[in-house]
């Protein structure tokens, strides 16, 4: 974990540079096979998106109105290409949108084809208890506090580790001009 890695002035232009993203390719609220739609508003950028409805979870090269997913903003492959050295570039962005009451199940990031390419996540507004747990589902888990600025990697032994949002403290940040957290998360899918 990378504690308050990016400063204010570079968190407020992520946060510009995201929200080019998101109005090429609108947030959407995915749904699981079963139709239970997630409480975390998603997009992406770079060459795939992560997509989620009743055909499953998996990486699609449009955005699902169609239309092609906008590049990784240059600021954002920079974390990666910080604090990720030699690891193969990043052809996936995802970009989770947390309202004040949303969460993320414990869940593992294993969708990529991969599996030895580390996740980098970098949170943006309000603080967030971040949850992870073992490689099996199941057993102790640790929480953690996330703030504005945080990046955290999952490579090597934790990148297949459960992990999720339990919380998100509305108020704790005011860099969104809102309550609310938006969370990246960089990857090799392909």
């Amino acid at each position: 974990m990378w504690p308050g890695y990016l400063d204010r002035a570079a968190q407020e232009a992520m946060v510009g540079d995201l929200r080019a993203v998101i109005a090429a390719a609108p947030l959407v609220r995915p749904v699981t096979r079963r139709g239970q739609a997630l409480s975390v508003r998603m997009t992406s950028a770079g060459e795939v998106g992560w997509v989620s409805d009743r055909r499953g979870y998996r990486y699609e090269d449009r955005h699902p109105s169609g239309v092609a997913w906008p590049p990784i903003p240059a600021s954002v492959r920079a974390v990666w290409d910080a604090v990720a050295p030699g690891a193969a570039a990043p052809d996936s962005c995802l970009v989770n949108w947390y309202a004040p009451d949303a969460r993320m199940g414990m869940h593992q990031d294993r969708d990529e084809a991969d599996l030895g390419q580390p996740v980098v996540s970098i949170s943006l507004g309000d603080d967030a208890r971040f949850r992870i747990g073992n490689v099996e589902r199941g057993g102790p888990t640790q929480s953690v506090v996330l703030r504005s600025g945080d990046v955290v990697v999952m490579g090597g032994a934790a990148r297949l580790r459960h992990h999720g949002i339990d919380l998100i403290v509305p108020g704790t940040g005011d860099l969104l001009g809102a309550p609310g957290r938006i969370n990246v998360t960089l990857r090799v899918a392909r």
